[in-house]
């Protein structure tokens, strides 16, 4: 069985109890990989050879990132691991055909784009602001959460589904809507 560890199941719950709206959870699902995208695009220019392969830097960045989900909870961070390499494959791509100044402009933009979602996601579907602001460990959390979610959708992981499941029940008895009604 599959387990996580404590500290990432309190932190799972904090960031789903903040992030109840779908319109909000689709503006992450778009602005997280951009931001991701965004981040690495420069390390990509920057060359490393490590026991003879030639790499760029921004893997080398990405490992303690996903070794440390791998920790947290192994299942939800192969997932992210996946994505990982896809993106990275991407980002080395559009680095490796653009010029260095439009990939800086693309770069900028991405990771503006995506916090421009984020935000506005959590303050006009929400009504909230974004967890990371208080916590910015919840910017870790949220890959995690979005594969818990598709694991959750292809009938896999019952324990994230628990913990979805509470915090959308807690959600929408503390609902602003709700309390309307």
């Amino acid at each position: 069985m599959v387990r996580m560890t404590p500290y990432f199941q309190r932190q799972l719950v904090h960031y789903a109890d903040g992030h109840g709206d779908r319109v909000n959870g689709v503006m992450h699902v778009i602005g997280n990989p951009i931001i991701f995208i965004g981040v690495v695009l420069p390390l990509c220019l920057v060359p490393v050879t490590l026991v003879g392969v030639h790499v760029s830097l921004a893997p080398i960045l990405v490992i303690p990132a996903l070794l440390l989900w791998m920790s947290w909870d192994f299942g939800l961070g192969l997932g992210i691991a996946i994505a990982a390499v896809l993106l990275l494959w991407l980002a080395t791509t559009i680095a490796n055909n653009v010029s260095v100044v439009s990939m800086w402009i693309i770069a900028v933009t991405l990771f503006v784009l995506g916090w421009v979602l984020q935000i506005v996601g959590h303050q006009a579907f929400e009504g909230k602001r974004p967890t990371a602001i208080n916590n910015p460990v919840q910017s870790l959390i949220a890959p995690m959460y979005m594969v818990g979610k598709l694991y959750v959708a292809l009938g896999f992981r019952p324990d994230v589904a628990e913990i979805l499941q509470r915090s959308s029940e807690s959600n929408t008895l503390s609902s602003p809507v709700s309390q309307r009604q």
